[in-house]
C-alpha cells in the first residue's frame, strides 16, 4: 500500500503587474539668444514657404554656437514694409529713404551676467520691399539675403560694428563663418560691383534707440 508523499507543491505564486517606467522629458538646454517674430503689416511671402520665425531662429543658434554669451538674451524682430522703416530711418538717422535693417539696442554692454530671466537685448527692424530689391540685385535668393541681414543685425546688438576697416574686417569674417554654416555662400567674395553692392549695404550705419 503507497503512501502519500510528504513533499507539498508549491503553491502558485501570484505574478504582480510591472507597472511601466516613469520616464521623466529630458531637460532641453534653454537657448542663449531667442528671436521673437513680429509682423507689422500683411503676411510676409517673400521667403516661400519658409517660416520667417523659424529662419532667424536658425540664425541665432547658430550666432550662439559660434559666438559665447555670457547672458541669456531675446530680440524682438519685427518684419515691416518700406513705408514704415522709412519713418524710423528718418527719425533716428536723418536718413529721407528706407534700408534693409535697422537694429535698436535697448541694454549696455557687457550684459548682466547674472539675471535669471532673459535680459532684452534690442529690435531689429527688417522691410520686406528693400529685402525683395536687393536680393534681385546682388542675385541671391531672399530667403539667404534675410539670413545675411538678420545676422548683421544680431552682431550689431551684440555690439559689433564696421565703422573702421579693422572693425569691418572682424564683422564680415564672422557673418561669412556664420553664414556658411546654415549654407549661405560668402556675400562679401569676389570683386564684382555686384559683391561690393553688398559689402556697401552691411556697412550702413545702424541707428541707437533714442533715450
Amino acid at each position: 500500500m503507497s503512501k502519500e508523499s510528504d513533499i507539498r507543491r508549491p503553491r502558485r505564486q501570484r505574478q504582480r503587474a510591472i507597472e511601466p517606467a516613469t520616464l521623466s522629458p529630458p531637460v532641453l538646454p534653454r537657448p542663449a539668444l531667442t528671436v521673437t517674430v513680429e509682423s507689422e503689416g500683411r503676411r510676409w511671402t517673400c521667403l516661400g514657404a519658409l517660416d520667417p520665425g523659424t529662419v532667424a531662429g536658425d540664425v541665432a543658434a547658430a550666432l550662439a554656437r559660434h559666438r559665447k554669451l555670457s547672458a541669456r538674451v531675446g530680440v524682438t524682430l519685427k518684419l515691416s514694409t518700406d513705408a514704415r522703416v522709412r519713418i524710423l530711418n528718418l527719425q533716428y538717422r536723418g536718413i529721407d529713404k528706407p534700408t534693409n535693417v535697422l537694429s535698436f539696442p535697448s541694454v549696455a554692454l557687457p550684459l548682466r551676467t547674472r539675471d535669471a530671466e532673459p535680459q532684452h537685448l534690442g529690435d531689429l527692424i527688417v522691410a520686406r520691399e528693400t529685402l525683395i530689391r536687393e536680393a534681385a540685385d546682388l542675385r541671391v535668393s531672399p530667403s539667404d539675403h534675410f539670413r545675411h541681414l538678420v545676422l548683421h543685425g544680431l552682431l550689431h546688438l551684440l555690439g559689433f560694428d564696421h565703422e573702421t576697416d579693422e572693425d569691418a574686417e572682424e564683422m564680415e569674417t564672422l557673418e561669412t563663418r556664420i553664414l556658411a554654416t546654415l549654407g549661405v555662400a560668402d556675400p562679401y567674395a569676389g570683386t564684382e560691383p555686384v559683391a561690393q553692392g553688398a559689402r556697401d549695404l552691411a556697412r550702413r550705419r545702424q541707428p541707437t534707440r533714442a533715450r
